[in-house]
């Protein structure tokens, strides 16, 4: 293969064709297999390619991830079949096993404390910060007024700005803030905040430019960037799961409930005092919450994001999950903030997405977001339950052996032998291949 330039000008003009064409003339060795292998993955659907095309930028093809079920999630006494989105081979287990386990025991219970979310307007201006706090309401009048064309569907569906808050940084000299808070009833909102924000932007600087009650040596305003934040610690889910101890059952030969109770409390005490153990802790929770974040085509980065502010919310990074016991009560439960849409954005553009809330019957947003958040508390029990009873690998291996075997290119009957060999037996890539080599 000759090796051609690897830089390119015009390259997003190109059909998809022929990006792919230079491509894989340029990167791969076998250029008509690959072109080939990558087209293989467009839909056959046409209509849903140009969709999907429309997401992003520079599509070249179709990159496939499982679409998952986990049945009988409990949630407020209500069942649900929850899609899941992932590439890690144990999550969907770990999550249908612990719905399967407390839908005997009550299932999750779930709360909605707060569904704001916020946006700012970062800003230098040289003026008295009192002077500008006594202009703010006179500001916010022009602000709705100016935006009113913007905040009113969002107003007649019961959202729209709730309120403005000066923050000034004292450490970063002659900055200042308006920090807005928004209801977006059941859009996520990054789109109508943003836009709103922009509008209040240019008002404000239209304000302090022509308002005589700021003397003229202060009427200079610098606006820096008017964005959303995706800190949203006022839109707060709390789920929780609850039993008796000895309603918990046994875990073997070798250890019963109480045994059981006070191992996985002391786990999540470990997780709320040591940041090491706290981020692999808090990742097992968004295993859960991010596969059905993707599902329902919300943006699993921003919640990421949030979450893991929210655990450091103290100035130490702590466990997102709390577990007690009391008066014989084991309660395990979870609070995070969780910024969820069910309209607007990918929620209805993509036809996974759409059919994913379909399955869960059409949630709202407050209703998506206390499921989503069960399925995070319901990962993050069994990947506790495994590691206190267990040990993670042994049930995490047994899923990623599917994985090895193909690999390893085995076909039907040593697939079938390896599942009977490795059933009782530690597994490896190492010890899969040797049993393959006997096989």
């Amino acid at each position: 293969m000759t090796t051609k330039s690897k830089s390119i000008e015009g390259f997003s003009k190109l059909n998809k064709r022929g990006k792919i064409k230079w491509i894989v003339e340029n990167f791969f060795k076998d250029p008509e297999n690959v072109m080939h292998e990558l087209i293989s993955y467009w839909h056959r659907n046409e209509d849903q390619q140009k969709v999907i095309d429309g997401i992003s930028e520079n599509t070249i093809s179709n990159f496939t991830l499982p679409f998952s079920v986990a049945p009988n999630v409990v949630v407020n006494r209500k069942t649900y079949c929850v899609p899941m989105v992932t590439e890690e081979s144990s999550v969907v287990a770990a999550a249908s096993s612990a719905a399967k386990f407390w839908q005997d025991r009550g299932g999750v219970t779930a709360e909605i404390i707060g569904t704001s979310k916020l946006g700012q307007i970062h800003f230098y201006w040289k003026g008295d910060d009192k002077l500008l706090e006594t202009l703010l309401p006179e500001i916010e009048i022009k602000m709705r007024r100016d935006a009113k064309n913007l905040l009113s569907n969002m107003e007649k569906r019961g959202g729209g700005l709730n309120e403005i808050e000066l923050i000034k940084i004292n450490s970063l000299e002659n900055y200042h803030q308006l920090r807005f808070t928004f209801e977006t009833c059941d859009s996520m909102g990054a789109n109508f905040i943003n836009t709103c924000l922009e509008s209040f932007a240019d008002t404000l600087e239209k304000f302090i430019l022509q308002c005589d009650k700021i003397p003229e040596s202060h009427r200079e305003i610098e606006v820096l960037m008017s964005i959303l934040s995706n800190y949203t610690p006022e839109c707060l889910v709390k789920v929780c799961v609850e039993c008796d101890i000895d309603e918990l059952g046994s875990f073997g030969d070798s250890m019963d409930a109480e045994s059981f109770a006070w191992r996985f409390y002391r786990a999540v005490q470990i997780a709320h005092e040591d940041p090491y153990r706290a981020v692999t802790h808090n990742k097992g929770i968004l295993n859960g919450i991010d596969a059905v974040v993707i599902a329902t085509g919300n943006d699993f980065r921003a919640i990421e994001a949030c979450a893991h502010a929210y655990a450091a919310k103290d100035n130490t990074y702590r466990s997102l999950s709390e577990c007690n016991i009391t008066d014989n009560r084991f309660t395990f439960s979870l609070k995070i903030p969780l910024a969820l849409g069910t309209v607007g954005g990918l929620t209805k553009l993509h036809p996974i997405a759409n059919r994913s809330l379909e399955l869960l019957e059409n949630p709202d947003a407050r209703s998506l977001m206390m499921i989503t958040a069960a399925v995070g508390l319901l990962q993050n029990f069994a990947a506790i339950r495994s590691l206190v009873t267990t040990g993670i690998q042994k049930g995490h291996m047994k899923m990623h052996l599917d994985n090895i075997l193909t690999h390893l290119k085995a076909n039907d009957q040593q697939r079938a032998q390896a599942q009977e060999y490795f059933k009782d037996r530690l597994i490896n890539f190492t010890e899969v291949r040797a049993f393959l080599d006997k096989h």
